[in-house]
């Protein structure tokens, strides 16, 4: 996989330009998926818990849950990481759709994905970070765009 050649396509087929805004981007993929989309802080997850943030789905609503932190650039990583998976189709299809009899309440296309995020090193994991620093780019140039950074300092 040529990571780099997929995250520009992926940028590419959002169709957002360089420079947008969080709305902008949450606006596409809500309207790419069909789906309503919901980003929920969860206080009770932490650093402690080896987990930043996580994609579920029900049947009508992708749903991102995220530790809480006092960084807003902190969780917007999180939140644009869950992002990037949804963007890039991981899980679509049949992919996540393996049986688990150890966690039956548990939707497969969730429990097969947490499951393999154990693997940090894996393509898709490496992938869906690479585009969420594009994306996060993206949105500090809308930032900057709207205010006289460059002005000022430019």
């Amino acid at each position: 996989m040529n990571i780099e050649q997929v995250v520009q396509t992926a940028v590419s087929d959002l169709a957002l330009g360089s420079v947008f805004t969080f709305d902008d981007l949450y606006g596409v993929v809500q309207q790419r998926r069909g789906r309503r989309l919901r980003i929920v802080e969860l206080a009770e997850i932490g650093d402690h818990d080896g987990l930043c943030a996580v994609w579920l789905t029900t049947d009508e609503d992708d749903i991102i849950i995220h530790a809480r932190t006092d960084s807003a650039l902190h969780r917007q990583q999180f939140v644009l990481h869950e992002l990037s998976h949804m963007i890039l189709g991981h899980c679509d299809g049949d992919e996540c759709t393996e049986a688990d009899v150890l966690l039956p309440d548990i939707p497969p296309h969730t429990r097969a994905r947490l499951l393999r995020r154990q693997d940090l090193d894996s393509d898709t994991e490496i992938a869906a970070e690479s585009l969420a620093d594009r994306l996060a780019a993206g949105i500090r140039g809308s930032a900057f765009a709207e205010s006289r950074y460059f002005e000022v300092f430019g």
